[in-house]
């Protein structure tokens, strides 16, 4: 059996829309594939304790998280029958209203990609070491609590 490599998928800053675009672009021509679905995991400008958050500062395990991606791929190509599946997340500052998470995934068939992606999107929350710091308008911060 072939080890596969472990690919880094962290991106410096927000996913671009133009990064976004070019990576489903590359995969029109594949006709075998039926279906495609993307998540796109936003900052939000929340409300916590009466202060606006305007950035999320992201932070990993690298290596860690990386290896944990990698898991979480592999699991899901034996779970479903995809053809292909993208995953990117942020480091560094990312402000309100751009894109800190970008899931990709192709499949012969529309309903593998919804219940791949809602899948793969669920693992990456439970289990992957990446962690945000919310920064307020005022320029305090506080840890983020996943939910």
């Amino acid at each position: 059996m072939k080890n596969k490599t472990i690919k880094n998928v962290f991106k410096e800053g927000p996913i671009s829309s133009e990064f976004i675009g070019n990576s489903i672009y590359k995969h029109q021509s594949k006709t075998s594939i039926g279906a495609h679905n993307i998540f796109l995991g936003q900052v939000r400008a929340d409300k916590v304790d009466d202060k606006t958050v305007s950035a999320i500062e992201y932070t990993a395990y690298q290596d860690m998280a990386n290896q944990k991606f990698h898991d979480i791929r592999e699991a899901t190509f034996n779970k479903f029958e995809l053809t292909c599946m993208h995953i990117y997340h942020s480091l560094g500052t990312v402000k309100a209203g751009e894109i800190c998470l970008f899931v990709f995934v192709s499949a012969p068939h529309r309903k593998v990609v919804f219940e791949a992606l809602e899948y793969v999107v669920e693992e990456i929350k439970a289990h992957v070491p990446v962690f945000g710091k919310e920064i307020f308008e005022d320029q305090s911060h506080q840890w983020k609590v996943n939910n």
